[in-house]
């Protein structure tokens, strides 16, 4: 018996590890246009991606049981604030409890329209993360006027870049 359980264990960490490799290897990268996903927003509404064309967008990708996002979340917000006009923001909350994200958000004040809650007993296996190659959160990825995919940038290149968009 104890032979099966480690042949399982084995087989899940390699199934793991291909389900990782593929979701690094099929995913976007800079340079491409944004790969579009459609989806349902915290209030109900319909949301698709590419809709957003026109401003600057953050996708970035949270979770309330994730220390480094809480970390993020004060200078996420004062981003949000400072470029409102420049830049969407959308927040794409991995959980396994669709209740845990709304405290979080509501103790930090993410008061923009396009939040999004994707629930999966696995977290890194939703569908929108897979797309973009999420592997580990926080991640953000900053997405052209245009929709096209520019890369991963911290709070402080996307602010610089911002600020130095409206002095040019």
């Amino acid at each position: 018996m104890k032979k099966v359980s480690q042949y399982i264990t084995l087989g899940i960490i390699v199934l793991f590890g291909v389900l990782y490799l593929y979701t690094k290897f099929s995913a976007a990268e800079k340079g491409d246009i944004a790969p579009d996903f459609e989806t349902v927003l915290i209030d109900g509404s319909p949301f698709k991606l590419s809709n957003l064309k026109g401003k600057y967008v953050l996708l970035d990708f949270w979770g309330s049981w994730c220390g480094p996002c809480l970390k993020e979340s004060p200078e996420l917000v004062a981003l949000h604030k400072k470029h409102e006009n420049q830049l969407t923001i959308v927040t794409v909350a991995l959980e396994k409890n669709l209740k845990s994200w709304k405290k979080v958000a509501d103790k930090y004040g993410y008061t923009w329209k396009n939040q999004i809650v994707n629930q999966n007993r696995f977290v890194l296996l939703s569908d929108i993360a897979r797309t973009y190659g999420v592997s580990e959160i926080p991640a953000k990825f900053l997405i052209s006027p245009e929709g096209e995919l520019m890369g991963t940038y911290t709070f402080k290149q996307i602010d610089d870049l911002l600020s130095n968009s409206v002095n040019n």
